[in-house]
């Protein structure tokens, strides 16, 4: 999947909002302070950095980060921030492609590892975070749960968002284990904008699975990053795993 035609320039421009959604400081500032603590006073690489939503602010809490992203220009919105271009960026995909240096954490956000539409390409990217990752280092994966459990018999989308001038929708392919997300975006005027993008959906026992074939074990879970219990009825999660210290 060419992951830039879906995360192009168009969206790249629409992709920041500062200090609301997912850049809220509420969102935010909880991510960015517990991989500082994660990171264990080494460096950090982000599969996915993307316009550096996280990467400058742990860069700034004096992490060294580096980034892999298939998207040049959400990369460009990157490099156009204060500290952006001090990140260094390999582009390519974050199931195969290579950063210089061994890192002591490699991370994952906003549910990004779902981006990649097959089994064998999931698996392929935790095989990728320990091949970067020095012995004992973590590998961190944000993702929300499926939400099976609200699609009755014959309907196949759910609402996830709806807000004054914008509405979420999924559309399921249960047999695939694929997921379409549909952003709407309107004013007041009849013209409604639409951001789609694919996903494979993964449970977390699955999740646990590839990482135990790339040589993971799970150390913690939480439903967010302030630490909060993980639940059945916890929408996501933030999973932290983590190689053995002798390899």
């Amino acid at each position: 999947m060419d992951l830039e035609k879906i995360w192009n320039a168009d969206a790249a421009r629409r992709y920041d909002t500062p200090g609301t959604g997912m850049f809220a400081p509420e969102v935010l500032g909880p991510a960015v302070e517990r991989l500082a603590r994660l990171a264990e006073g080494g460096a950090a690489l982000e599969f996915a950095i993307g316009t550096g939503r996280v990467a400058v602010p742990l860069a700034g809490r004096g992490v060294p980060v580096t980034g892999i992203d298939s998207s040049r220009p959400m990369v460009e919105r990157l490099r156009a921030k204060a500290g952006g271009p001090a990140i260094p960026v390999v582009i390519g995909d974050m199931a195969t492609a290579t950063a210089p240096g061994r890192y002591t954490l490699v991370y994952l956000v906003h549910n990004t590892i779902s981006n990649l539409l097959t089994q064998a390409e999931q698996v392929q990217c935790f095989r990728n975070a320990a091949r970067h990752l020095a012995p004992g280092g973590r590998f961190v994966v944000e993702l929300w749960v499926p939400e099976l459990r609200r699609l009755p018999p014959g309907q196949e989308a759910t609402v996830w968002k709806s807000v004054p001038g914008s509405i979420g929708l999924d559309t399921y392919d249960v047999l695939r284990q694929h997921v379409v997300s549909h952003h709407f975006r309107f004013d007041e005027t009849e013209q409604a904008r639409l951001f789609r993008s694919p996903h494979r959906y993964i449970w977390p026992a699955e999740l646990d699975l590839m990482a135990q074939l790339a040589g993971f074990v799970l150390e913690s879970r939480h439903a967010d990053w302030d630490d909060a219990p993980f639940t059945a009825d916890s929408p996501s999660h933030v999973s932290v795993y983590r190689l053995p210290s002798a390899r």
